[in-house]
């Protein structure tokens, strides 16, 4: 009983941190978007759920989350799976760096794509002394920007999620499987990828919550000359005109309910992957 009222004086402040800063402004939010001045209503839903603007930037956000976290998917899985053939040291100093720029996020990666690939960025500039046409139907301000930024900061969590799952993969059932006459394509089709693909499943859905909740460096990027769900809660909760916090909470729950189904299609493909192996 001693160790237990001592462990509960640890992780007390841990207890109150997440009381405040999440579950009371959680429950705040959610009373928030069912009120207005009159009191209780379900106004702030049915007007988020009929304004084509709102819905416009729902369809930005999923798809350009959808999109990024694709990308980043692929590309880290032929990553990982070089970074696999080389030794520990290697490995370890990669995760390391996959680690530090997991966290170059948000405004100052915005500022660094503008000083590299804006109007008047350094390879824009340096293409346009070359005279190369590489950049001239680009602009980082515009959908593609985003995509790209977003894929950038998608692929160190990517890599970090896809390793240990790699990792997975035990050099013996390759080395049986060779045994047994199948070749390296063959291991990975009917074998690696079917016991990775719960695993590549789960690390979608991050990667896909991860970039509907991006907010600064889409902000930095095109401020409010984009439509995406994040910028406009952000919209009304500054007031560009005035402010709609109620409304704001009402889109924010439905973000929420967004990210979460999407989990929960993402634990459903999991078990059910997981059945049929």
């Amino acid at each position: 009983m001693k160790s237990k009222k001592q462990l509960f004086v640890w992780i007390l402040p841990f207890l109150v941190l997440i009381l405040l800063f999440f579950i009371v402004p959680l429950v705040y939010m959610v009373i928030s978007s069912f009120s207005n001045s009159d009191g209780l209503t379900l106004d702030q839903y049915k007007s988020a759920l009929t304004n084509s603007y709102i819905l416009q930037g729902f369809k930005n956000s999923i798809t350009l989350s959808a999109v990024s976290a694709l990308i980043a998917l692929v590309v880290t899985m032929f990553a990982v799976y070089a970074i696999m053939r080389f030794s520990e040291p290697v490995r370890e100093k990669v995760l390391i760096i996959s680690n530090l720029t997991s966290n170059f996020s948000g405004i100052p990666l915005a500022f660094a794509f503008i000083v590299l690939l804006g109007n008047s960025g350094l390879f824009t500039l340096l293409f346009e002394k070359w005279g190369i046409d590489a950049l001239s139907s680009f602009s980082l301000y515009s959908w593609s920007g985003l995509l790209l930024i977003y894929v950038y900061f998608q692929l160190p969590l990517s890599l970090m999620l896809l390793y240990p799952i790699y990792y997975g993969i035990q050099q013996q059932w390759k080395d049986a499987a060779a045994l047994l006459g199948a070749s390296t394509f063959q291991f990975w089709t009917k074998i690696g990828i079917p016991i990775m693909l719960p695993g590549i499943v789960g690390t979608f859905s991050v990667l896909f919550a991860n970039a509907m909740g991006a907010y600064a460096s889409a902000y930095a990027l095109t401020a409010s000359n984009y439509n995406l769900v994040a910028i406009r809660i952000g919209a009304l909760l500054s007031g560009d005109i005035f402010a709609q916090p109620e409304l704001a909470s009402a889109i924010a729950v439905l973000l929420g309910v967004t990210m979460i189904t999407a989990m929960l299609l993402s634990e459903w493909s999991i078990k059910r992957t997981r059945r049929n192996l």
